[in-house]
């Protein structure tokens, strides 16, 4: 695997793909700085060889050119502050600002290039836009995990422009090398969590990780229409009833294939999709109109934290319940509290997607997990067994 660590960057200017999807809020400060601090080894590690490093990525969704809500310039004080140098900005990622500062970058500095989304040919994965951005370093490196899944100009056409010099950063190599380590290296016994809002964007995670799992541990949303496939009452919980006999296969296929597969037993029910709701706890297979559940209950949890305690791989996505209300937040919480006390005790843990990651840092334990995952869909994709454009065009 070409890594940072397999070049010199002395007076090389590395182009390296980063992440800077960051939220921003109402006055542009950056809410959760992540995916920012995640890359800073990789740009200190090139400065440090004595090159210069010239930052491109996307933020948000712009919808047909430049948005001042989605300019990368908000990011410019926090990375500055954090690299403790005054980095350099192009308003534009491959006009005339982005080729006359990236000629003249001198080593030891750092340029930030504008929003490559403003352009649609970013995601189209245009090839005369990959040629622009390509012609402004000596190397590429490709550090956007969380855009690993996506052919665009920045994550994989332009790969081609530097056969001899292209390589991952430590992000992706890390994401990659931790990756492997659950799906092809696991130690038994093997616990998958998976929770979130729906089974849909699961079956494929699914299916292709019961023949490695040793348990698989099914929470959150996505549960109830488990439990209504297999007859229970779910009042008005969310379900998707299409996804009711693929439900009921998946059940039929871990008892085949020796999965002990987990579901709720109980459940912390409201009667409104609210933190002031009425709320009780009641079996997660016995809901009555109008409740919904809305995170699983004491015994469930008292079960799932046994298995995961004695696990030795640990594999977590999607949260147990509502966790950004106080009131639907134990599951989630004591979850990830157990994930963490597993690993304090030699397990391996690897969490990843949006949700588990602003858990593990809403409840300060990234520290006490094995490797925090930065990539969602990626992650999931991965895990699904798919080749990744942006790990591809590196590999090969």
């Amino acid at each position: 695997m070409q890594t940072i660590d397999n070049f010199n960057f002395k007076d090389k200017k590395a182009l390296i793909r980063v992440d800077f999807n960051v939220p921003l809020d109402s006055d542009y400060q950056i809410t959760d700085t992540t995916r920012i601090d995640a890359t800073l080894p990789t740009i200190r590690k090139i400065l440090a060889d004595g090159g210069s490093v010239i930052l491109m990525s996307h933020l948000g969704r712009p919808k047909g050119g430049p948005e001042e809500k989605f300019s990368l310039k908000h990011l410019l004080p926090y990375l500055s502050e954090q690299l403790k140098l005054n980095v350099k900005f192009a308003d534009d990622c491959i006009g005339q600002s982005a080729i006359e500062l990236s000629s003249t970058l001198k080593p030891g500095e750092v340029l930030l290039l504008e929003n490559l989304r403003f352009y649609k040919e970013e995601e189209k994965g245009d090839d005369a836009f990959s040629q622009k951005l390509a012609s402004l370093g000596d190397i590429y490196v490709n550090d956007a995990f969380g855009t690993a899944h996506r052919a665009h100009a920045s994550t994989a056409v332009i790969a081609r422009y530097f056969p001899q010099a292209r390589c991952f950063g430590y992000v992706m190599a890390g994401e990659v090398t931790h990756l492997d380590k659950v799906l092809k290296e696991a130690v038994h016994p093997f616990t998958a969590i998976l929770g979130g809002a729906k089974v849909s964007g699961k079956i494929e995670v699914i299916t292709h990780l019961m023949d490695k799992v040793d348990n698989l541990i099914i929470g959150g949303g996505m549960m109830f229409t488990f439990i209504k496939a297999l007859g229970g009452e779910v009042g008005n919980s969310l379900v998707e009833e299409d996804l009711l006999d693929i439900s009921r296969n998946i059940v039929e296929k871990a008892k085949t294939m020796g999965v002990s597969l987990y579901l709720p037993v109980d459940a912390v029910i409201a009667d409104a999709f609210s933190n002031d709701a009425n709320i009780k706890i009641c079996n997660a297979h016995d809901i009555p109109d109008p409740w919904m559940g809305l995170d699983i209950g004491p015994n469930t949890l008292h079960k799932f934290e046994h298995v995961i305690e004695q696990s030795s791989t640990i594999l977590w996505n999607g949260p147990m319940g509502v966790f950004e209300m106080r009131n639907f937040e134990e599951g989630t919480k004591r979850i990830a509290e157990s994930i963490a006390k597993a690993t304090d005790n030699g397990a391996f843990s690897l969490v990843g997607g949006g949700d588990s990651v602003a858990a593990i840092n809403k409840y300060d334990l990234a520290k006490r997990i094995s490797y925090v995952s930065t990539g969602g869909g990626a992650m999931l994709e991965y895990i699904e067994g798919k080749e990744l454009p942006g790990v591809k065009a590196i590999l090969d």
